[in-house]
């Protein structure tokens, strides 16, 4: 009989829920579990951790700009994990964000920013308080309280430069940096440019907070005994995706694991007075401190911009577990009203649709139909402008949960097919980028959920006749997953025969598994990877590239998509 759970444990962060009862809760209720558990459990003073362990993150990935020192009340305030995202019109906007070292108080931060490394422009910056408290194994609660800085910047030039550096009024002024905003969307102005994708990222990098964390607390180095633990997968990706210099760079959902369930390590409840066997094993807000530092390098200069997936819905926030996320980052705001996360912008002649898969997912329950059916009449009328805009050739969609692929841990979500494929094969979608299966799979084109053909490594798509791929690209750095037995991988130099997977499943509406064949399965590849996409704009036909790219730079499948541009 099917599960009647809205999620298994390790699907969703643990926020100290007893696992029985987190079961049964959508994220709404938990986070009214939570209000009244602290309305019974009093935070004190010698509990409160206060402040932020940023610096600390930071500096353990070499990228701090406040040195060894250590911060608390009364040291200067500096800014750290910088990370820029594009405004609702991606070609004029700008979002400035970063973490501060420590409470502000009464001191002010301001972005220096200007079309030149002279700067010349400055805004106050706003600062946004996250404060969270989670059940402790003590019996106590675990609080913490971090500091995020926002600037929005509009009015700016398509695709041009403009320079930035985060100040301070108490005497602390960061290196200047620049990020570009994207292609305005007019055929006499579009060039080629390029774009990156993953999923599944997380940290090599323990937090310092709480204290007493070990390597494989909270970080992505607890792998599974045929992975390397000493290996850093994620900062490999990462690696390989800033030498690739995108324009931009695509997420799509499980982001930093705040938790650190889910494969290769067992997630676990401790009761009041309990000791954890391995770690203190529940839902942590410093693991942002050091995600944000290991991000720094690329998003203080490249715009990213982010889904959100299972692991992502933290329960100790309000607006269905994403109150963090609003705190942390800027994303558009010209979604579907309630969900932060849905929203689309505009790049040259690609258009890109963020969407959360949490809202429409089969498998994991707990936000499932939040939106009541907003987010998806949202994408039918986005979808519709989009394809009957002359200046758009390609469209693109990036979300968590898998419509299409065939691993051991999560296949595909009939949810996702249910809600959103009819409506990709009537625009014409020409990407689906998803994650949260841990290794890379791509499907041959797909319309009215069949594959019209085979689609091999270095091939021509015509999306406009062939239909929709769908890639799951969730090898950003977590744990890896496994294909079906006796469906080995394939991918250019080990190809096979059949690729076809005849024992994969299909999640179904009562959280049931309904077993398939997958004919549609074209490329598997078990390892650590990301995909580029360089798109070429045309005035008679666009083409657009997408290559997947292992942790060491090794590409490992190509196809070209062609379309022919409309007058």
């Amino acid at each position: 009989m099917p599960s009647l759970h809205l999620n298994s444990a390790g699907d969703i962060p643990d926020t100290g829920i007893p696992a029985p009862i987190a079961a049964q809760l959508t994220m709404a209720e938990q986070y009214e579990w939570h209000r009244a558990h602290l309305r019974r459990h009093s935070v004190s003073r010698r509990n409160f951790l206060r402040g932020s362990a940023v610096a600390a993150a930071l500096a353990a990935v070499g990228g701090s700009p406040f040195g060894a020192r250590a911060y608390a009340d009364g040291t200067q305030v500096a800014v750290g994990g910088r990370h820029v995202g594009f405004g609702p019109d991606a070609a004029s906007q700008l979002r400035f964000a970063g973490q501060l070292s420590r409470n502000p108080g009464a001191t002010k931060v301001f972005l220096d920013h200007g079309p030149t490394p002279a700067l010349g422009g400055t805004l106050e910056a706003e600062v946004r308080n996250l404060v969270t408290q989670i059940p402790s194994s003590d019996g106590g609660v675990l609080a913490a309280e971090q500091f995020y800085v926002h600037a929005p910047v509009d009015g700016l030039a398509g695709r041009m430069p403009h320079f930035y550096r985060w100040r301070t009024s108490d005497g602390f002024t960061g290196d200047i940096r620049a990020a570009a905003t994207a292609m305005p969307t007019a055929r006499n102005a579009v060039l080629p440019f390029r774009f990156t994708m993953m999923g599944d990222q997380g940290t090599d990098e323990t937090p310092t907070q709480p204290a007493g964390l070990a390597p494989g607390d909270y970080d992505d180095r607890y792998y599974k005994p045929d992975n390397d633990p000493t290996a850093p997968h994620a900062g490999n990706v990462l690696r390989r995706i800033t030498e690739s210099r995108p324009d931009f760079h695509v997420l799509a959902g499980d982001i930093a694991y705040a938790d650190p369930s889910g494969a290769g390590k067992q997630p676990q409840f401790v009761p009041s007075g309990g000791t954890p066997a391995n770690g203190f094993d529940k839902f942590n807000p410093y693991v942002w401190d050091a995600y944000f530092g290991a991000i720094e390098a690329s998003a203080s200069t490249t715009p990213w911009m982010f889904a959100t997936g299972n692991h992502d819905m933290e329960a100790a926030y309000d607006t269905h577990g994403y109150g963090g996320h609003l705190a942390r980052l800027d994303l558009p705001s010209n979604g579907p009203a309630g969900c932060p996360s849905a929203y689309s912008f505009t790049y040259g002649n690609v258009a890109v649709l963020s969407l959360d898969a949490n809202d429409i997912s089969y498998e994991i329950r707990v936000n499932t139909g939040y939106s009541g059916g907003g987010q998806s009449s949202w994408v039918e009328r986005t979808l519709a402008a989009q394809r009957a805009d002359p200046n758009i050739d390609f469209i693109v969609c990036f979300f968590h949960h898998c419509a299409y692929s065939t691993t051991d841990s999560h296949a595909s979500d009939g949810g996702v097919r249910d809600a959103w494929c009819e409506l990709f094969d009537r625009y014409q979608v020409d990407l689906v980028l998803q994650g949260h299966n841990h290794i890379f799979e791509r499907t041959d084109p797909i319309r009215a959920r069949t594959a019209t053909r085979a689609a091999l490594d270095n091939s021509i798509v015509y999306p406009e006749t062939d239909g929709t791929v769908y890639y799951t690209v969730g090898g950003g750095g977590r744990p890896r997953y496994g294909f079906q037995p006796g469906s080995p991988e394939t991918y250019r130099g080990h190809e096979v025969a059949d690729t076809t997977v005849p024992n994969s499943y299909v999640w179904t509406s009562d959280g049931g598994k309904q077993p398939e064949a997958a004919p549609w399965s074209r490329v598997r590849f078990r390892n650590y990877s990301f995909i580029r996409v360089d798109v070429r704009p045309g005035f008679f036909a666009s083409e657009m590239d997408v290559v997947a790219v292992d942790e060491y730079g090794n590409e490992f499948d190509k196809l070209t998509y062609r379309r022919r541009v409309r007058a």
